[in-house]
């Protein structure tokens, strides 16, 4: 699964109708171009790639407010809308994707319903915890692994890796179950979701490209 999808995505249905700087503009304000591929070129790539698949509307180029060339603005239409979902959802049970998966994914979990992203969260422990027993009952001797000496190592990283997913998973549960964040169908946007705007002068001088 690419992250990248589901950030555009996600930053495009945010917005309703977004230009590519927008969408960079949010990732970035969440250091996403730290953390996974959305760099500006990714980003831009993906935006006319989605819209190739009729994942998203591009709509007519205007030019930019801030002296720039023209903008292309972007729309998720239904089918993308059905694509963001079932990648979001995939995000959160997934426990054998790269680290940008799932912090994406807990990026846009307010846009599910708090009880849905709660199953889904419960789903991802198990997956986490059906995998840690195959794993050591696997590899791990009935010696622990000091046994299988430096090599040991890997395991002991695999285990620490997963209870520490865990550990982490359950308490997202339990600060959502205690009402942190607002969620789908609860009223107005979670705070920390909308990106905070860039000066226009920043605007004008990041690079001239945009679509």
């Amino acid at each position: 699964m690419s992250a990248i999808r589901l950030l555009v995505l996600g930053a495009v249905r945010r917005h309703g109708r977004a230009h590519g700087y927008q969408v960079r503009n949010d990732l970035e304000a969440w250091g996403a171009h730290e953390w996974s591929r959305a760099k500006p070129g990714s980003i831009y790539h993906a935006l006319k790639q989605m819209a190739k698949e009729g994942l998203l509307l591009a709509h007519g180029t205007a030019p930019s407010t801030a002296g720039g060339p023209p903008r292309t603005e972007y729309e998720i239409t239904e089918r993308g809308t059905e694509e963001y979902l079932a990648l979001l959802r995939s995000s959160l049970t997934a426990h054998d994707q790269n680290t940008d998966v799932l912090t994406a994914g807990v990026g846009f979990v307010v846009d599910l319903e708090r009880s849905e992203a709660v199953a889904l969260l419960r789903e991802r422990i198990d997956a986490i915890e059906r995998r840690r027993a195959s794993v050591t009952g696997h590899y791990v001797p009935a010696g622990g692994t000091g046994s299988l000496g430096h090599i040991g190592e890997i395991m002991n990283l695999w285990i620490h890796t997963a209870d520490a997913g865990a550990e982490w998973t359950r308490g997202l549960i339990a600060r959502i179950e205690a009402g942190a964040y607002t969620f789908a169908g609860e009223g107005g946007p979670s705070a920390g979701t909308a990106a905070p705007a860039r000066p226009a002068q920043d605007a004008a001088g990041a690079g001239g490209r945009d679509t």
